[in-house]
């Protein structure tokens, strides 16, 4: 069978003439393999189908010269070419249509072999980075989680030392009210024994006439104010403060014994006269206030 050159070959497969010289051209006319190789790895080129031109060396000491001499190979390797083309001519029959269409055949499936090995590798590596991207994705994702973690951890602990601390406040009220009700049983239980005593007797009325008794007894002084708080709900709770003891500490007895929901911020006011008392109040002893020796307060929300 008569064998037919790489640029015949290419043209029998159907490329152009152009793409099939740069073929041969830029592979040295190693072979068909070589040629396709090249096509197919430079199919998408823009300028793939324009003439092949040949590089030019240029010279120093003229242009001419060098043009000359770069003509001079080209144009010994045309008539070479076409000289061995025509003793191969001479010395070889010429391909029958069959044998043509059985080589233009093989290469065909050659060119797709070629083809498909450069789209599974082109898939490989395009699934290569998508793995990349991938694992870097993950890596950030993760990266995020723990930074939200972190984030979370200290707002939990935040939350916790918060709870503490106002769970510590409150014990503290608590043991302070306890403190101050045991002093104030103590203070009444011998007071109302002596009490007790003193009543037990008479009076036996004055002989004297009321022109001749002495000046009017002073007022009283109380030293505790007895007050009656009535909460959101309409119940009602008493207790007994002493009068220098400032407002804030009603206010602090009805958040512990009080049924206000927590974390609810209301204030105190007089039903009658009607008094809304401030901040500045709540600093205030009950007797300068005038709740001493008794009071009827209503918690308000603000």
């Amino acid at each position: 069978m008569a064998e037919m050159t790489t640029l015949e070959t290419l043209l029998e497969m159907g490329f152009g003439r152009n793409r099939a010289e740069k073929a041969v051209a830029n592979t040295g006319n190693q072979g068909i393999e070589q040629a396709m190789d090249w096509i197919a790895a430079h199919e998408d080129d823009p300028d793939i189908d324009e003439p092949y031109v040949a590089p030019v060396a240029n010279v120093l000491g003229g242009h001419g010269d060098s043009l000359s001499s770069s003509q001079q190979p080209l144009e010994g390797a045309d008539e070479g070419m076409q000289g061995s083309s025509d003793i191969g001519n001479e010395s070889k029959k010429p391909m029958t249509e069959e044998e043509k269409q059985e080589q233009v055949k093989r290469l065909e499936e050659l060119m797709r072999v070629k083809q498909a090995e450069r789209r599974e590798r082109e898939r490989a590596e395009e699934l290569d980075r998508e793995k990349s991207r991938r694992k870097q994705g993950q890596e950030l994702q993760q990266i995020r989680q723990k930074l939200q973690d972190d984030e979370m951890k200290k707002m939990a602990e935040s939350r916790r030392r918060e709870k503490m601390e106002d769970k510590m406040a409150r014990q503290r009220v608590k043991e302070k009210i306890a403190r101050d009700r045991e002093e104030r049983a103590q203070k009444f239980g011998g007071g109302g024994a002596s009490c007790t005593v003193t009543t037990a007797q008479p009076t036996q009325p004055s002989p004297t006439s009321p022109t001749s008794q002495g000046p009017p007894p002073s007022k009283k002084e109380y030293d505790e104010s007895r007050i009656q708080v009535r909460l959101l709900d309409g119940s009602t709770i008493n207790a007994v403060f002493k009068a220098q003891e400032p407002l804030a500490a009603v206010r602090v007895y009805v958040q512990v014994n009080g049924n206000t929901p927590e974390g609810q911020d209301f204030t105190l006011l007089s039903p009658y006269p009607r008094h809304v008392y401030t901040e500045l109040d709540m600093e205030k002893p009950l007797k300068e206030l005038g709740l001493v020796p008794s009071a009827v307060l209503v918690v308000a929300k603000k």
